[in-house]
């Protein structure tokens, strides 16, 4: 699980990836965020929070036709995809009856690997690259099959409730609708302290997925994953002069806020078909 999520990669990181004829196409720069910065909840809405509604099998198409043949000449996600290659086989004995294919497999496996840190230049660019979503955004292939490996894992929409914990001061008011923005990790334990007690959150999530035993470190931090468009209602703000009782057991939580699934929103569905 990515407890911080919030992107310590070198400053103004340059993604790029060699096209025919050795020339270098730069698709995106983005600047970190600083460790001690004071984040405000938002609905994020610079996000590449593409749902896939109505257009599944079309994105599919144009993913196996184009996206992934370009996307996997980049050097950053080349090795990222495969270092993931053991991981996404590895569940095929006891999965026989699934309905993930091996790219879903693998997309989770990239996505909860630590190798080069690549959920971070990920999520960086999942929070920030709405503007380029149609032109240069170099993830497609991954940002597709993550999202379609939770909307198949969730098809029965349940809600799970679940914690995450950061080390980072995020700030909101109660009652206000907000995203992650990216892919969220939580998990079903509030015990994962070493993802930090800055700001942590109890959240009842109806769109977010339980990996089971598909992310890399299999089933060890019962992780559910939430979706960039899921939105959520601020139901309750406690900061740890008060959380001595919390039930949650965030009790060593400088603050704990207590989100509730508010649905979803997506400005970007089906605009790469």
């Amino acid at each position: 699980m990515k407890g911080l999520m919030l992107i310590f990669a070198p400053l103004y990181l340059l993604l790029c990836w060699m096209q025919p004829g050795g020339s270098v196409k730069i698709s995106f720069v983005f600047t970190p965020r600083k460790a001690n910065q004071v984040i405000q909840m938002s609905m994020v809405e610079d996000a590449v929070d593409d749902m896939y509604f109505g257009c599944d099998k079309a994105m599919t198409r144009k993913i196996n036709d184009r996206y992934f043949e370009e996307e996997n000449k980049g050097a950053i996600f080349a090795s990222a995809w495969k270092n993931s290659e053991k991981c996404s086989k590895r569940n095929i004995v006891h999965d026989k009856n699934s309905v993930l294919t091996k790219n879903h497999r693998q997309a989770i496996c990239v996505y909860t690997s630590d190798h080069e840190k690549f959920y971070e230049i990920f999520n960086a660019a999942v929070r920030t690259n709405r503007t380029i979503y149609q032109t240069s955004f170099p993830f497609h292939s991954l940002h597709f099959w993550l999202t379609s490996a939770v909307q198949i894992l969730n098809n029965n929409m349940k809600c799970h409730n679940t914690y995450r914990r950061t080390k980072t001061v995020f700030t909101g008011n109660v009652n206000q609708i907000i995203r992650f923005g990216f892919f969220a990790s939580s998990s079903y334990s509030s015990m994962m302290t070493h993802f930090g007690t800055k700001t942590c959150f109890n959240i009842t999530t109806c769109s977010g997925a339980f990996l089971g035993n598909y992310p890399n470190l299999r089933g060890e931090e019962q992780e559910v994953l939430i979706p960039p468009y899921e939105q959520f209602k601020i139901k309750g703000k406690i900061p740890k002069k008060k959380n001595s009782q919390y039930v949650g057991g965030l009790d060593d939580c400088d603050v704990v806020y207590v989100l509730e699934s508010a649905g979803v929103h997506s400005n970007l569905n089906c605009q790469a078909v």
